[in-house]
């Protein structure tokens, strides 16, 4: 496990927390966050929604600056969160959040994905009323497939935007040069947009890096955009916490998505 040299992509705060749990168990990391987080302005549709928290069964947060984010505007508005309602999380790094600040949270036990969540039992108790209500806290342009299951299902569905995510500049060259640079051999994102920018940063270089270094990420969803952007060695860690990455790190034979258009075999687990 140690001989892995990983480029961590997470926003600026997140990645150096990856990057000091790493160091603890001797693995070398180096820092390029591709994602950057700016709070949206406090708009009147955010004030009356969070006035009328109460009228939601559950609420669901998809991300760590959705949770802070959400949470100053409940501590703003509300002097405690309304009784009896259930919060979600995507992923138990948001999840903790949550829990934190004292609420009846839930997330789920493996994958950190709207997959994962949306099979959850407790999100489906907390819904098992007539005309159920959700609220979604999330950034600007989030993914909108859990809105849309959630729909399918009956559920009203209302999404709150509190932030929005952009890859910061960097300099041509800039991605390859690092890798090169620190001798890296594998490449992490946490998110299907943390990818894109990877690729869009990477330009021509990105063919010569998807072949040659293992991409870590954090759902099967991202797997298969990976593999379909020509990734050759994609190991899908099965959630995006630091503890998941760990768990990929210290197998053996973690299991490998193929490139795009190609059949998996029992070649595609790579001994890592």
């Amino acid at each position: 496990m140690k001989d892995w040299r990983l480029l961590l992509t997470r926003p600026a705060g997140e990645c150096e927390a990856l990057a000091a749990t790493l160091a603890e168990q001797g693995i070398a990391s180096a820092c390029m966050p591709l994602l950057a987080i700016e709070p949206l302005p406090e708009t009147p549709e955010q004030r009356a929604t969070i006035l009328e928290l109460d009228r939601y069964q559950a609420v669901i947060v998809v991300s760590k600056p959705a949770a802070r984010l959400g949470l100053a505007l409940v501590d703003r508005y509300w002097p405690q969160p309304p009784a009896g309602q259930r919060w979600f999380s995507v992923g138990a790094g948001t999840g903790a959040v949550l829990a934190d600040y004292g609420l009846d949270a839930h997330w789920p036990a493996e994958g950190d994905d709207s997959e994962a969540l949306i099979a959850l039992p407790t999100l489906e108790a907390a819904l098992a009323v007539p005309t159920p209500r959700v609220l979604i806290l999330r950034g600007e342009d989030g993914r909108e497939w859990l809105s849309e299951r959630l729909r399918e299902r009956g559920v009203h569905v209302d999404a709150l935007s509190l932030y929005r995510r952009f890859c910061p500049d960097y300099p041509a060259e800039a991605l390859p040069r690092r890798v090169e640079a620190e001798r890296l051999n594998g490449l992490v994102v946490s998110s299907g947009q943390g990818l894109q920018s990877l690729v869009r940063l990477a330009a021509d270089a990105w063919p010569r890096l998807a072949e040659r270094l293992t991409l870590f990420v954090p759902s099967p969803r991202v797997a298969g955009m990976a593999a379909e952007l020509g990734a050759c060695n994609v190991v899908d860690c099965r959630g995006a916490s630091a503890a998941a990455l760990l768990a990929a790190l210290r197998s053996d034979r973690p299991m490998t998505m193929p490139p795009a258009g190609v059949q998996p075999t029992e070649g595609s687990r790579g001994s890592n």
